[in-house]
């Protein structure tokens, strides 16, 4: 059962997460920061009330929340999304629709729960940088990963990588990887 008390921290974080989302609309910002908001998943009114500025957002921050789970409608509404940041939830994993991004440069998912890497980012012809630090992934796709055109970085620190990833890992690769080192 919840208490009152819990009950008005709901509502406040409610009220923190509709100021957030006004700010963005009012001062036509390109980003809409709901990190540490307590959020369990996107709420749906968010969708509603940008909908005039979907096309200006390009960066969005949704970590340090409790999120299981992220919507396929974040990816098909923000379509010129650059930078997502999701670090700190509990997210298993991405809706395939994030395969569809056509801008997302960046991708932030340190500190979650994935243990199986979320593929449809090879997808993404534009993605840069993909940081999955801190989850329980033991095997990457290096050859789908070595594909992509533009990524530059990934970093699977801290993550329980099986040997044979972590020795293909060694070789060089077209892009920048940072692992823990065994010692």
């Amino acid at each position: 059962m919840t208490t009152d008390g819990s009950n008005s921290e709901m509502a406040e974080a409610v009220a923190n997460v509709a100021r957030r989302i006004n700010a963005t609309v009012e001062e036509g910002k390109d980003s809409l920061d709901l990190s540490n908001c307590k959020l369990i998943s996107f709420p749906d009114g968010v969708f509603k009330v940008l909908r005039s500025v979907t096309e200006n957002i390009r960066i969005i921050s949704l970590a340090d929340n409790e999120m299981k789970a992220i919507s396929s409608k974040l990816f098909s509404t923000f379509t010129q999304l650059r930078e997502l940041d999701l670090r700190g939830n509990v997210l298993t994993k991405l809706p395939d629709s994030v395969g569809e991004m056509e801008h997302l440069i960046s991708i932030n998912l340190a500190g979650n729960g994935f243990s199986i890497f979320p593929d449809k980012l090879t997808e993404i012809a534009t993605l840069e940088r993909i940081n999955l630090e801190g989850n329980s992934i033991t095997e990457i796709p290096l050859e789908k990963l070595s594909s992509m055109p533009a990524l530059k970085w990934l970093n699977v620190k801290s993550n329980p990588l099986d040997s044979n990833t972590r020795s293909a890992l060694q070789s060089p690769h077209s892009f920048d990887v940072l692992t823990t080192t065994e010692s």
